[in-house]
């Protein structure tokens, strides 16, 4: 995929919670949902035209849309519809754990896949253990806010304010990679000095 169509396709997977956010506020409770689902199927369609192909996670996350837009709809309660990001960050969350605790986890695995044999098994391990707690914690801050804050905050931290905070997560996780990469260097060093004697 090229950079413009993974530009485009960026900007597309907010179309549905913008189009939630706008039609709440203007319109009935039951059309701004079944908007947000009709984008929601929309965007599976453009990720498709645009990678020939349809991610697990986008798969998981329609099904989840469908699934809590149809009890927000029953209910008549947007709530339900505003919980999916945070259902999906602790699954997420969940899933990275699960597979750092009982394999050799999920991105030492995917970099494997690609043909990259000579991985830092410690340093990936530490980086997803903290991308998984990154995504478990935001994933239960969604919580709160679906709840007790206004869509507009939810649609903010639904979109952009996600990427904020994941860009200063990896700012931190870079500095403190470095910092590790050192005491392993610094480590290796004194064991070699050590063998010597």
């Amino acid at each position: 995929m090229n950079k413009l169509s993974q530009k485009n396709f960026f900007l597309i997977s907010f179309l549905p919670a913008i189009a939630y956010w706008y039609l709440e506020e203007n319109y009935p409770i039951r059309i701004a949902i079944a908007g947000g689902l009709a984008l929601s199927i929309l965007e599976l369609s453009l990720e498709y035209i645009f990678t020939k192909h349809l991610h697990s996670l986008s798969k998981f996350n329609f099904g989840l849309i469908a699934f809590l837009g149809g009890l927000s709809l029953l209910g008549e309660e947007g709530v339900w519809f505003k919980l999916q990001p945070a259902i999906t960050g602790v699954v997420i969350a969940s899933f990275l754990l699960y597979k750092n605790m009982f394999g050799k986890g999920f991105f030492i695995e995917m970099l494997e896949s690609m043909g990259k044999e000579n991985v830092p098994l410690e340093i990936m391990s530490s980086m997803e253990k903290h991308v998984s707690y990154l995504f478990g914690l935001y994933g239960l801050f969604m919580f709160y806010v679906a709840f007790y804050w206004s869509t507009d905050r939810w649609l903010f931290f639904k979109t952009i304010g996600f990427y904020i905070v994941f860009a200063l997560f990896m700012l931190v996780e870079f500095v403190y990679i470095r910092f590790k990469v050192k005491k392993m260097i610094k480590m290796q060093a004194r064991q070699e000095y050590f063998k010597r004697l």
